[in-house]
């Protein structure tokens, strides 16, 4: 009820804040812009501005995912310029707060994707889009275990500890293992979402763990260093590997057997979907508090498939 009326007022403000709706930029800021993953949420926000003529919309975030500092930098400048609106993926749960705080207090609506802000933050935003992170990671596992079975080991090569799509990615991929089998985990270790790094932690464990039965890579850099490291180890489809993202690298996993499977997000539609979400706030119109943008398993057997070919990038 709260998040509700947080968003009523949010949108009475709005409403009654002309010059604010009539023409302004609105600021997407992703958690960084080296990655085909976020340059897919840049190409369906500007397919939302398109044809817009009251609005801008700028594209933005660090040089990499772990620079929270910076993208908080960029959340602050956006408001201290005036923009009209934010969609933000924050990269740090806590740390973007503050600055998500300001920007209600500056009367400028944020919309949240990809990774959610912790509990104390939600009265600021309007509106949460993402992955069912959850779900994705309860899949991956499903998938997992029908082709490893239920014994054996499984490592976990994940990204940046804490962030809320890790959160839920990992947290629910791990707990459905060990709820559905008694596969024992190895890691998680977090590769920053620098693929250099996850290639180097995944030769490691391959050399530490010869009896390795499966390995999931749980973002688009760290698959693809995980795939690579498979590939110079000669164990490219030997461990059942799962990956997650969907750009060109992964899908030529997928398509040559290095990866059984990988999951890949509506990233596109983050983009799409969040800067039209601003758009119809700054309409003064309501807004659900939660979007799910959707998770699709890529395998060699569909990736050919229409609905599969609309998600990757």
């Amino acid at each position: 009820m709260k998040k509700l009326l947080t968003t009523a007022m949010m949108a009475s403000t709005l409403a009654l804040s002309a010059a604010a709706a009539q023409a302004g930029e609105i600021a997407v800021i992703v958690k960084t812009t080296n990655s085909n993953f976020w340059q897919n949420v840049n190409k369906g926000a500007s397919a939302a501005i398109e044809g817009q003529s009251a609005h801008t919309m700028t594209f933005n975030g660090p040089a990499s995912e772990s620079a929270v500092a910076d993208q908080v930098n960029l959340v602050e400048n956006a408001i201290n310029r005036g923009v009209s609106g934010i969609v933000l993926a924050p990269s740090d749960p806590e740390a973007l707060i503050p600055a998500v705080k300001k920007a209600f207090e500056s009367e400028i609506p944020v919309v949240i994707i990809d990774s959610s802000l912790a509990d104390n933050g939600k009265e600021y935003y309007q509106s949460f889009l993402s992955t069912d992170n959850c779900a994705a990671g309860q899949l991956v596992a499903d998938k997992m275990i029908s082709e490893v079975g239920t014994e054996g080991k499984v490592a976990v090569m994940s990204y940046v500890a804490g962030v809320g799509s890790e959160l839920g990615r990992v947290g629910c991929f791990v707990k459905r293992i060990e709820d559905q089998s008694k596969i024992e985990i190895v890691g998680p270790y977090y590769s920053q979402s620098q693929m250099a790094t996850a290639l180097n932690q995944t030769t490691d464990v391959l050399a530490a763990n010869p009896d390795l039965v499966g390995i999931f890579g749980a973002n688009e850099p760290t698959a693809i260093g995980m795939g690579r490291a498979l590939a110079q180890a000669g164990k490219a489809g030997k461990v059942t590997a799962i990956g997650f993202d969907g750009n060109t690298d992964l899908q030529d996993f997928v398509r040559d057997g290095t990866l059984a499977a990988t999951a890949v997000q509506g990233s596109f539609q983050m983009g799409e979907i969040g800067v039209q979400t601003i758009l119809k706030l700054l309409n003064g119109e309501q807004v659900p508090n939660f979007i799910d943008t959707g998770v699709v398993l890529a395998t060699k057997d569909n990736i050919d498939h229409p609905s599969v070919q609309n998600v990757l990038y």
